[in-house]
């Protein structure tokens, strides 16, 4: 089907973003590229949706007919009680990133697992046999975690703020998949943390820090945690290059920005809300193109 001109009319089917901050998010361009690609009356905006009001957001994806909306920061996992169903990967997971209203029941999905090792992929990595490294314990993590252990990763160490949380994301990953799994102290990040890094094939940086406006913001890492032959993943877009990524190309080390896990989580969630098959490149030049890179 050609391109058409956006419209939006009464039968326009609203999808959108619920998130705090939204504004750097290249989502809506993604989308919105991809439903004017397929000729689709969908149209995708963001909303800020703060902690406290992610009750009410909810209500109103069912109020108001949203066919659906993505999830992000902070709310992955806070969203999942005020969903009716969740799927089986989302549950594993603990967090979901896309809804879908069908008929005014909402369903929470994950596509972040799937995304994010589609992405990786593409740099050539292979996670069987490898030792892997994840900073953070939130809802991303989470999902990062879930796909190296089912992608056949023979351990994963887990380095988090909170202790607590990280012992207990790496105490569920294990039990749910096998897979080696171990929290460790943040502190130890840039300490005796320096070498579980140094060992590891992929390091995954899924935290905050770092993103714009705090664009000098990184985890407690030095150079020598990296080397080459290494993968260092920050699933941060904006900036593209993050202090993080800095130090592991300075090291010689394999680096990846979030563009391409955001493509194609996003892909996979346009699936979802549409049934129909993503034009990928279309959404690839829509990311890559407002990424300026």
């Amino acid at each position: 089907m050609s391109a058409v001109a956006l419209t939006i009319n009464g039968r326009t089917k609203l999808t959108g973003l619920f998130g705090d901050p939204v504004e750097h998010t290249l989502s809506p361009a993604m989308h919105n590229a991809a439903f004017t690609a397929l000729g689709l009356n969908f149209v995708y905006v963001p909303f800020r949706v703060p902690k406290e009001a992610l009750g009410s957001a909810v209500t109103a994806v069912r109020a108001l007919g949203l066919a659906g909306v993505n999830v992000t920061v902070p709310h992955k996992e806070e969203v999942l009680p005020y969903l009716d169903h969740v799927s089986e990967e989302a549950s594993l997971i603990g967090a979901v990133n896309t809804i879908v209203n069908e008929n005014g029941q909402l369903k929470g999905y994950n596509t972040d697992a799937r995304g994010f090792m589609r992405a990786v992929r593409e740099t050539g990595f292979d996670a069987q046999g490898r030792e892997a490294v994840v900073i953070g314990a939130g809802g991303a993590a989470r999902a990062v975690c879930a796909a190296l252990a089912l992608a056949g990763v023979k351990r994963i160490a887990i380095f988090n703020r909170t202790y607590a949380r990280g012992e207990a994301l790496a105490a569920e990953v294990a039990a749910a998949t096998g897979v080696e799994t171990e929290a460790l102290l943040w502190e130890e990040l840039g300490r005796s943390g320096t070498g579980v890094l140094r060992a590891a094939e992929i390091v995954v940086q899924t935290t905050t820090l770092g993103m714009h406006p705090d664009e000098e913001g990184c985890p407690l890492v030095s150079g020598e945690a990296f080397r080459p032959g290494q993968l260092a993943v920050d699933l941060i877009y904006n900036p593209p290059q993050t202090r993080f990524l800095r130090l592991a190309a300075a090291a010689g080390a394999a680096t990846q920005n979030g563009l391409a896990m955001l493509l194609h989580q996003g892909a996979a969630a346009f699936e979802l809300w549409t049934k129909c098959t993503a034009p990928l490149e279309v959404m690839r030049r829509a990311v890559f193109g407002n990424a300026r890179l």
